[in-house]
């Protein structure tokens, strides 16, 4: 069967839409990526996203109306990727669309409930593609009383599990988030959370600092040296001291922290602080290893935005000594497209009326099938002709 993941996340690079063909479920489950393309986020939609998730800029009616634009975005993927490869909307089984996170409260606040919000109405492109769509992942897992993220452990254990070594399966988006699987393991065992930042400040840094989207290989961050107090100043952030399962967003570390970090050091080199963003992203990974691993892994595997950039994987590499790094491209595999996939997954499993939460990452009461369904609207037109 034919499904498509959709997946745009905090870094806000693009659309990741994924083509795959999937298969069984659970243990069972077979999935082979058949083709893979990124959308491009204009500066206008990248805009309107980061005043929706500011609690300065953002209102209601620019929340309703880009829970829709998003939906015509997602709409662009789906068609291009199905055109792309000559196939028609009836060979698609499903799309798995994660939305966009506008906001992710996994504590409670000062009268505000646990929550998490992603939006891309998944009616547009039931509507316009008589396609079913599995969409809003997160929100059963909150009501379990867990944090609806990290989601991509299960997906891990599915398809990395190792016998022979521990496996840290390491994302680095906008957020990083690793997933630790343990030799010969079962699901239960899987160990998860968010690290802390993952591209999500270093590409804000560049943004309002050199006008560019991100650190193109770490280039920029290449030709810098460490900040000292700001190092230190990062590294005391209480969230690198909450104990797992705990997760975190643009909410903590994106535009309006780092835009107060730029003010206070604005006598700094540009460079200077975009190198020390990167190795706080690195010191992020290394550290929560060393804090919250009972065995540090053999093998860390690499996956998102972050394989790309050259320098954050040397500062991994000489800072997780006695650890082989290599990336989702050296086994074979493709980092970019590992979010989208992990959704068409989890959208299967739910269609397959399989739970797919993972309990001990992220703090939920059980295991809860996750997900809501928008079905072929023209469904009942197929039941008539019959």
């Amino acid at each position: 069967m034919y499904a498509i993941g959709l997946m745009t996340g905090t870094s806000l690079d693009g659309l990741d839409v994924a083509l795959c063909d999937i298969s069984g479920s659970y243990l069972d489950t077979k999935v082979k990526l058949i083709d893979f393309l990124c959308l491009e986020i204009s500066d206008e939609l990248r805009e309107k996203i980061k005043m929706a998730c500011s609690e300065e800029s953002s209102n209601n009616k620019l929340i309703c109306s880009l829970d829709f634009e998003l939906g015509y975005f997602y709409l662009e993927g789906v068609k291009k990727i199905i055109e792309k490869n000559g196939l028609s909307y009836k060979d698609i089984g499903f799309v798995a669309s994660h939305g966009q996170t506008i906001y992710h409260l996994p504590y409670p606040d000062k009268g505000f409930y646990s929550s998490t919000l992603q939006i891309g109405q998944p009616s547009i492109i039931s509507y316009n593609t008589g396609i079913k769509v599995v969409f809003n992942f997160r929100v059963m897992d909150v009501a379990a009383s867990g944090q609806g993220a990290p989601l991509v452990p299960y997906t891990d254990f599915i398809l990395y599990s190792d016998k022979e070594r521990n496996v840290a399966l390491q994302n680095i988006g906008g957020i990083s988030n690793v997933t630790y699987l343990k030799k010969n393991g079962t699901l239960e065992d899987v160990f998860a959370f968010d690290n802390g930042p993952g591209n999500m400040m270093i590409n804000e840094a560049m943004k309002s600092l050199y006008n560019l989207e991100y650190d193109d290989n770490g280039k920029v961050a290449a030709s810098g040296k460490v900040i000292d107090e700001l190092i230190n100043e990062l590294l005391g952030h209480p969230y690198l001291d909450k104990k797992p399962p705990k997760s975190t967003g643009r909410e903590e570390f994106g535009k309006q922290f780092v835009d107060n970090l730029l003010k206070k050091y604005s006598n700094e080199r540009s460079e200077d602080i975009v190198y020390t963003f990167t190795l706080f992203t690195a010191l992020c990974i290394k550290n929560s290893y060393e804090n919250f691993f009972e065995v540090m892994p053999d093998r860390m595997v690499v996956g998102g935005g972050g394989a790309f950039n050259g320098t954050l994987m040397k500062l991994l590499k000489e800072h997780l000594k006695g650890v082989e790094v290599c990336t989702q491209e050296d086994l074979g595999y493709l980092s970019d497209a590992k979010e989208a996939v992990a959704f068409i997954i989890l959208g299967n499993e739910t269609l397959n009326n399989k739970p797919s939460n993972v309990p001990s990452a992220t703090g939920s009461n059980k295991k809860v099938i996750l997900g809501m369904i928008c079905d072929n609207p023209f469904k009942y037109m197929e039941n008539e002709n019959d």
